[in-house]
């Protein structure tokens, strides 16, 4: 499809896109890389830590439930402005909580708003990415990522500096206040033109009615790309250290073979799907991400699988933003696919942890925990995905023709 250049106010949208990305990855990372330190500034132990974390990220599902209806009645530039006044606040109150108590309202408004935002700007993101010559999607989640090291860094730093939690949240509070202050003001004001695309008609039922198999699918589909992201990056050290006994610096280089690969295929991805279409990149970094994980978890090598762990990176890095996009796509109420799908995905990140986490805690080695988790997950994720292809290819939902 030939698009026209992007115009003066979808420039700028797309640069405030783009740090609206960066900063929210930042924000998040500054508080998570701190966990330690708020667990024992709200005086609870690591188990009660980790609960308190489940009942708090619970709140997305809730958040996720209600997007579709929010986005659509507010608009993503409200949501994003708003989002962006009470995720400044609520850092404060995450690093200043005495008590699991505010600790824990600070943190049902930080994850409330997160999930809202995260739909707004990957809203946006997809309708200024289909307006361009190029997609943009991957190089804005690889923004996200960025944004991840910088707030781990930051976190680094004011441990350095001795900084307390609340010292540093609300450093990070007020720097990233001025930044969404330029962000805000240069999103896209109507959500009206979306993609800039006649919108794809919905795939109707047998009894004549808007089928939700689509819908169903993309969920389906985000919960098995969390699957294979968890395994493949939260139990890179230990598929190290207690299968091959490595020391805690050797271990953790295979988290960081597993961010390289990502983070690299994140900024490459969209001139690989301008050559390869959507499909033809989703089906070569399911191949890849397949090859990574046979190889990082089954073969009893250790410099093997920090290879295979690289190109497990490598392959699931394009699954996030394709699957936001084609929901950002759907057809419909602004904001239901994505707020759908991103409630599924919330629910595998509940649940895969303690799933892999039990079972490489019975007898079988981590390799094989993770194996009996990720390689059943890329045959789910690829059947679902070519399944809703075909639904949705004749509806013409990617704009482009298929490669």
């Amino acid at each position: 499809m030939d698009r026209p250049r992007l115009s003066p106010t979808d420039r700028r949208a797309l640069v405030a896109v783009a740090a609206q990305f960066f900063v929210n990855g930042a924000m998040t990372a500054s508080f998570i890389a701190r966990a330690p330190q708020l667990r024992d500034r709200i005086g609870v132990s690591v188990d009660g830590y980790g609960l308190l974390m489940t009942v708090a990220a619970s709140v997305g599902i809730v958040s996720s439930a209600f997007a579709g209806r929010i986005i659509h009645t507010a608009t993503t530039r409200r949501v994003l402005q708003a989002g962006a006044v009470a995720l400044v606040l609520s850092l404060p109150i995450i690093g200043g909580a005495r008590s699991p108590a505010v600790w824990l309202i600070g943190m049902f408004v930080y994850v409330f708003v997160d999930a809202l935002v995260d739909i707004s700007m990957n809203l946006q993101g997809s309708w200024i990415s289909a307006r361009r010559h190029t997609p943009i999607m991957n190089r804005l989640h690889g923004l996200w990522s960025l944004g991840m090291l910088s707030g781990g860094l930051g976190a680094v730093a004011a441990n350095a500096a001795g900084l307390s939690t609340f010292v540093h949240l609300l450093i990070v509070a007020i720097v990233t206040a001025v930044a969404l202050a330029f962000v805000t003001h240069h999103l896209l004001t109507s959500d009206l033109e979306g993609h800039g695309e006649p919108e794809a008609a919905p795939v109707n039922g047998r009894n004549g009615a808007p089928s939700r198999l689509p819908l169903v699918l993309l969920v389906a589909a985000g919960m098995f790309a969390v699957v294979m992201e968890i395994t493949g990056g939260d139990w890179a050290t230990f598929r190290l250290t207690d299968d091959f006994g490595a020391t805690a610096a050797v271990a953790s280089a295979a988290f960081v073979a597993y961010t390289v690969g990502m983070t690299a295929m994140r900024f490459g991805g969209d001139s690989l799907q301008t050559r390869l279409g959507r499909m033809g990149l989703h089906r070569l970094s399911l191949a890849i991400a397949t090859v990574g994980f046979v190889t990082a978890s089954l073969v009893p090598n250790q410099t093997v699988s920090l290879v295979g762990f690289f190109l497990v990176g490598l392959g699931v890095a394009t699954f996030m933003p394709k699957l936001y996009d084609d929901a950002a796509r759907l057809p419909g109420r602004r904001g239901a696919g994505l707020g759908a799908m991103s409630g599924g995905i919330r629910v595998a990140f509940l649940i895969t942890p303690v799933a892999v986490g039990g079972l490489a805690g019975t007898s079988l080695s981590v390799g094989s925990a993770i194996a009996i988790f990720a390689l059943p997950a890329a045959l789910g994720l690829a059947l679902v995905t070519e399944w809703n292809d075909r639904l949705l290819r004749p509806t013409a939902l990617t704009g482009e023709a298929e490669r």
